[in-house]
C-alpha cells in the first residue's frame, strides 16, 4: 500500500513535470531585458524564446516575431529547441507507460509485467529530465555570460525569465518522479535477492536402503 502511494505521488510529481516543461517549451520569455529608459511612459520589456521574440510595451501592446530561420539561430538555442522537445516527448511516453504500470492500476497483466512497465517509465522520466536540465543550464550559462561581459553594452544583455525557471522546476520533478518509479518498482525483487528462499533437502530413502543392504553383506 506505501508502495502504491509512492508511486501515485511520484505520477503527480511526473504530470507537474510534462505540464511545465510543455509551458517552458512554448514560452517566450527565456531571457528578459527591461529597458525603462528616461520616462515610465516608454517603458520596453523584450522577450526572446526559442520559437519567437516578443516585446510589450508599458502602453498595452503586445507584438511578437517568429523566428524561421533555424541555422541563424546560436548553437544553444538549436540544442534547447531539440532536447526540450525531446524531454516533452520523453516525458509524454514516461505517462502512458507507467499509468500500466502503476500497482494502483488494473492494467499491465500480473506484477513482474507492471513492474517492468513501471521500470520503463521511470527510465523515461529520467532520461526527460536531464534533457530538461541540459538546455536550461546551458542557456542560464549563456545569459550570465554575456550579462558578465564588459563588451556587450548593456542594452543587449538579458537576464534568465520565467521560463528558464519553469524548465529547472520541470526538470526536477521530472528526476525525482523518475528516480521513484525506479526505485519502487523492484523493492521485493531486491529483498528476494538478499534473502533467498531457503531450500529442505530431504535424504533420499533409496540411498539409505542400499546403504543399509551393503552392511548386512558384509557381516
Amino acid at each position: 500500500m506505501a508502495s502504491a502511494s509512492l508511486q501515485f505521488f511520484a505520477f503527480i510529481l511526473a504530470l507537474f513535470g510534462v505540464f511545465g516543461d510543455i509551458i517552458a517549451t512554448l514560452l517566450p520569455n527565456w531571457k528578459v531585458n527591461a529597458d525603462v529608459g528616461s520616462n515610465i511612459i516608454t517603458a520596453i520589456t523584450q522577450m526572446q524564446g526559442l520559437w519567437m521574440d516578443c516585446t510589450w510595451y508599458s502602453t498595452g501592446m503586445f507584438s511578437c516575431t517568429l523566428k524561421y530561420s533555424v541555422l541563424s539561430l546560436p548553437v544553444y538555442v538549436q540544442a534547447a529547441r531539440t532536447t526540450m522537445v525531446l524531454s516533452c516527448i520523453l516525458s509524454a511516453f514516461g505517462i502512458c507507460i507507467t499509468t500500466v504500470g502503476m500497482k494502483c492500476t488494473k492494467l499491465g497483466g500480473d506484477t513482474d509485467s507492471k513492474s517492468h512497465a513501471c521500470f520503463a517509465g521511470g527510465v523515461c522520466f529520467i532520461l526527460a529530465g536531464i534533457f530538461g536540465l541540459v538546455p536550461t543550464s546551458w542557456y542560464t550559462r549563456e545569459i550570465i555570460s554575456n550579462f558578465l561581459d564588459q563588451t556587450i553594452p548593456e542594452s543587449s544583455k538579458h537576464e534568465p525569465g520565467g521560463a528558464v525557471y519553469t524548465g529547472f522546476i520541470s526538470a526536477a520533478f521530472l528526476l525525482i518522479a523518475g528516480v521513484i518509479f525506479c526505485t519502487s518498482c523492484f523493492k521485493k525483487q531486491q529483498g528476494a535477492w538478499i534473502y533467498p528462499p531457503k531450500q529442505h533437502h530431504f535424504p533420499s530413502t533409496e540411498t539409505e536402503s542400499n546403504a543399509g543392504y551393503n552392511l548386512k553383506d558384509y557381516v
